[in-house]
């Protein structure tokens, strides 16, 4: 993760931000950033019920700091299973999101940023595809296209035009069809329910 870490920093150091890990201490600020930028309909999104009781996916929680250390951009993957291949085996992906940027701070390629040093960290970290659901006018310059997830589904309501999926390697959906269900680590207390 350094390196891939070292060459965003290198390539955006004319920026004024920086991408980083996610540590325990960007927590109470990543939420503030999302409760502003997404407000609380965030917790009713489909994506969301995969996401809650999870951790994100090992080393793919990132976020974008200013020059003072402020978060001012978040993006996280989750592990899922995303249907089943010909065979009947469980398709391991990630679920990308969310992406935010604070509002204060659009424009200024944190974004994109983001979008970059979580692929390559997901490439990196030898996950086969990326599943989103997103406005693909802002998506498909990532690679991300609406056919490659045509035969899955998100566990509520979804706009089919918006359920994007990236292969990080070739082929990695071929046949995968069904719902995406969460399959990532659980949080401490999820663990001692399902106990």
């Amino acid at each position: 993760m350094a390196t891939v870490l070292d060459s965003v920093r290198a390539f955006f150091a004319h920026a004024a931000f920086t991408i980083d890990q996610e540590n325990a201490g960007d927590i109470v600020a990543r939420e503030r950033l999302l409760d502003r930028v997404m407000g609380e309909a965030r917790f009713r999104k489909s994506s969301e019920k995969i996401r809650r009781g999870r951790l994100p996916a090992e080393g793919l929680a990132l976020v974008a700091r200013d020059p003072d250390g402020h978060v001012i951009g978040t993006v996280r993957l989750w592990n899922v299973e995303a249907g089943v291949d010909s065979d009947g085996n469980a398709v391991s992906a990630l679920l990308l999101g969310p992406l935010a940027v604070d509002c204060q701070h659009e424009g200024k390629g944190i974004g994109g940023a983001l979008m970059r040093a979580a692929i390559i960290e997901a490439r990196d970290r030898d996950h086969g595809a990326v599943l989103l659901v997103g406005d693909p006018e802002y998506y498909e310059r990532f690679g991300f296209f609406a056919d490659k997830a045509q035969h899955l589904v998100m566990p509520g309501p979804f706009e089919r035009r918006r359920f994007l999926a990236l292969e990080l390697q070739d082929g990695w959906l071929s046949g995968a069809a069904g719902m995406l269900v969460a399959s990532g680590r659980r949080l401490a207390s999820d663990v001692r329910k399902a106990a």
